[in-house]
Order: C-alpha cells, then structure tokens, then sequence
C-alpha cells in the first residue's frame, strides 16, 4: 500500500499544495496536471465554459466578459514537441491572419520542455521548480518569483490550521474512493441478480442501502455464484 504524504512532504504538484498557493484566482484558471489524460483539449473547453458561465451569472454582460486564460501546468509533455509552453487562440482556418478575438487563451506549460532558447528564462526556472521532487524543491533557483514560491510553500507547511485543513482534504478523499467504490459493486450486484428477474423492491433498496465495502463485496461474490435470486436470498 502506497504511504500517505504528510503535509511537509508536498510539493508544488500536489494538489493541496497546489491549491492553498493559487488560491484566489479570478480570471485565470490554472491547473496541475501531473499524468496524462485523455481528451486534454475538451477539459480546457470545459473550464473555458465555467468562467464564462459564473461571469454570466454574476450578472455581466457578454460585452463585459474579460480576457480569459485556461492554463495547464504539465508535469509531461502533452504534445509530445518538446516545448516548455504551447499556446491556443481560435484562429480562421481559410484566413490564418484573421482572428476571432473571443478573448480565450489556452496555454500548456511543460516541465519537459528542450526549448530553453525560445522561452523566457523565468518561465524555465519556474517549470523546473515543479519538476523538482522534495529535496530539490528547496534549493535556489535563482529567481524571485520561485522564490516566493518556496516561502509559501513552507509557511503553509508550518500553519497549524493548513495541517487541519490538509487531514480534512485526505479525509474527504478517502470518503469519494470508498463512496466510488460501493457504487460500483451496488451496480453489479444489481446487474448480475437482474439477469436472474425482477428484483424485489426490498432487496433492491437493501443492496442500494448498504454502504459496508466488505458486506458489498461478500454479496457481489454471491451474485456472481448464484443461480438464483432464491439463493441469493436464502445466502445473503
């Protein structure tokens, strides 16, 4: 089993970390991506719409929207060309020169990146400070913002109340994979006794019921071990 990380042991890729320091964004929406995942163009997509949907919401009129930046802070390199930074804008295919000016930028930021040359030298700096793993975390980059960075990072790491809030995050994550769990073995037993007929309302709401993971999996082998819903019964 994987160790859980205490709060010293964070670094700027940790979400909590990660987020206790970006805390307080408006009109940019930055996120960490440390692995790959699929779809990375409709995620951004997605984010694009929810600020534009809580500005509109708020009461902004659609001439009031502000430029917008999604930005994706990649521990990988999401397109697989070696850059430090790949930046979107919405651009007319027939016409390059001619351009939307819809005020949405898309930028992925790569830790990966072999173009120092072509980038500032900061953004080098500060994209090999989250690279860094704990140890190397601390040492100087030489550049005010990283800096910062490392001040913030151990303040929180010494703020009682960040370590509470930091137990109450880990607690909230265990609670979602077992929440996520159990509705994943409710849903096979319920499909495998489905194959057998039509479930009683009863057993139905019994199993739907039931929060125990232990209970779910011993009832899950039963499913899949039985012939029938009399059996299941009769062995539950």
């Amino acid at each position: 089993m994987k160790r859980k990380k205490q709060l010293k042991e964070l670094t700027l890729k940790d979400n909590f970390m990660f987020g206790a320091v970006d805390e307080g964004n408006t009109r940019y929406n930055v996120e960490m991506q440390v692995a790959k995942k699929a779809e990375l163009g409709k995620r951004v997509r997605y984010y694009h719409g929810q600020i534009d949907m809580e500005l509109l919401l708020s009461g902004s009129d659609y001439t009031e929207l502000p430029d917008v930046y999604v930005i994706f802070i990649c521990d990988f390199d999401p397109f697989g060309k070696k850059k430090y930074r790949y930046t979107f804008t919405r651009q007319c295919e027939e016409q390059s020169d001619v351009q939307l000016q819809e005020g949405c930028k898309s930028i992925f930021l790569s830790t990966r990146g072999e173009n120092a040359e072509e980038v500032p030298e900061e953004l080098v700096k500060f994209l090999n400070f989250v690279k860094a793993d704990l140890s190397e975390s601390e040492t100087d980059f030489e550049d005010g913002f990283v800096k910062k960075l490392q001040e913030t990072i151990r303040r929180i790491k010494s703020s009682r109340e960040m370590e509470e809030r930091f137990m109450i995050f880990e607690e909230m994550l265990r609670d979602e994979r077992a929440e996520g769990k159990a509705e994943g073995k409710i849903e096979s037993i319920l499909e495998l006794l489905e194959e057998m007929g039509q479930i009683p309302d009863t057993l139905q709401s019994r199993i739907i019921n039931e929060k125990n993971l232990e209970t779910l999996t011993k009832w899950l082998k039963l499913a899949a071990k039985s012939d029938s819903l009399d059996e299941f019964l009769k062995k539950m």
